[in-house]
């Protein structure tokens, strides 16, 4: 991990700051004793968990005041797991979830440097036996969609994870899988709507996605 090129940076909420270190861009990459390519992890898609990415700052802004009163919540496919930071400044009861191994440590480190509780992460994929997470009242995740195939993995993970009443929010760039996530999740029995991000100056390009509302 030495040779990994670091990135340290403060994003402005509002009137609060959240420390992040991320990798310094997607060129980086480190995995010498061949851990994540035994998990099926290339080389191309190995940096991506350690960017931020648009759906994540806007899942991130969602969760700035999004209701959290007594609700046990679950980022899914946390990368470098900003809105999970968000939430662990307002002090929620939130637990974080990523396929990639090297997750934990940066998401280990960004709590230092927020000078927060440590939040709970398992490493699992979503295709794993159960993890022992047990249920969540709200399931939230940015950019999960990626490949077609992802739609059936996601959607029985978040089943197995979601409480009798639950609220899935997700932030989809709109890669073209949305669509078939939306029904895969009307059959298991929620309710979907979705709607733009509004306010979104803090990005530096227009963003064409969609923000995936799912409750039962």
């Amino acid at each position: 991990m030495s040779s990994l090129r670091i990135r340290y940076q403060t994003i402005e909420f509002g009137d609060t700051d959240i420390h992040v270190r991320t990798l310094r861009d997607r060129q980086q990459y480190a995995d010498a004793e061949g851990i994540a390519a035994k998990l099926g992890i290339s080389t191309a898609a190995w940096p991506m968990f350690g960017v931020i990415w648009p759906s994540g700052e806007i899942l991130a802004h969602l969760m700035l005041d999004y209701e959290i009163k007594g609700r046990r919540v679950l980022e899914v496919g946390c990368g470098i797991a900003l809105a999970s930071l968000v939430l662990n400044h307002r002090l929620a009861d939130i637990t974080a979830t990523d396929y990639h191994p090297e997750v934990e440590t940066f998401l280990s480190e960004n709590v230092k440097l927020n000078n927060r509780k440590k939040i709970p992460f398992i490493r699992t994929g979503w295709g794993d036996e159960d993890s022992g997470l047990g249920r969540f009242d709200l399931v939230i995740g940015s950019d999960l969609l990626y490949e077609r195939n992802h739609v059936k993995l996601l959607a029985g993970f978040i089943e197995q994870h979601a409480g009798k009443h639950c609220q899935v929010l997700l932030v989809d760039p709109g890669r073209g899988h949305h669509a078939c996530f939306s029904k895969k999740m009307v059959g298991l029995g929620y309710v979907h709507t979705q709607s733009k991000p509004v306010n979104t100056d803090y990005l530096k390009d227009r963003f064409q996605g969609r923000i995936l509302h799912y409750h039962r």
